[in-house]
């Protein structure tokens, strides 16, 4: 957001519901996170405490930020704000995950749509990435083109980090936890499956 040339689809939508609420960046997040929750019913998408713990505290953790990162910065010290804030949510979004906890309401949409209709990880995630971009352009959020790159590159970049940082689980974990993973496996598939975040013909088709 700092960056200013056009911030993540997501936060379009949620700065056009602000021009229409007033009720702040931090706060439309949490709520959105609880409305995209509801839309895991139908695709039978598993939370963890992961999950939960994403709904809240991303929000808290955007308003805090926003506090620390300055505004009016040069053109070339914005575009470094928006590489290296796309690139680590690229790298945390594959942590995260990978750690089994559940993901967050976002990427829990993102990876039940994948594991319902086959369609693979990036595919997945620039869909979703545009159709909310397209709510919030019209609600009156700010798009600009690291809009546009955002929605483009993040789905691929995710598709790589998720099965590079995902942690193999033995089969004893994945019977004690079995909501924590963002996917339904049997334990002998996720005691082989580097991600078990993913369908295993997925890992070997995005692993870099």
């Amino acid at each position: 957001m700092r960056g200013e040339i056009g911030v993540a689809p997501w936060d379009v939508l949620t700065q056009g519901i602000d021009n229409h609420t007033g009720w702040g960046f931090g706060v439309i997040t949490i709520i959105t996170s609880a409305v995209v929750l509801l839309l895991w019913i139908p695709i039978k998408q598993k939370p963890g405490i992961g999950t939960i713990l994403n709904a809240i505290l991303v929000g808290v953790a955007a308003d805090v930020g926003l506090w620390l990162i300055p505004t009016g910065q040069g053109l070339t010290l914005r575009i470094v704000f928006f590489a290296v804030g796309l690139s680590v949510l690229a790298i945390a979004t594959g942590l995260y995950i990978g750690a089994h906890f559940g993901p967050g309401p976002r990427d829990g949409l993102m990876t039940g749509l994948h594991r319902r209709t086959g369609w693979k990880i990036w595919i997945v995630r620039t869909g979703l990435e545009g159709i909310v971009l397209l709510i919030g352009w019209a609600l009156g959020g700010n798009v600009g083109v690291g809009t546009v790159l955002f929605a483009v590159l993040i789905g691929p970049m995710v598709n790589v980090t998720m099965p590079l940082f995902a942690i193999k689980r033995p089969a004893s974990a994945a019977q004690a936890l079995p909501a924590a993973g963002p996917l339904s496996t049997t334990a002998s598939e996720t005691a082989t499956n580097p991600a078990d975040s993913i369908p295993t013909r997925e890992v070997s088709e995005m692993a870099p």
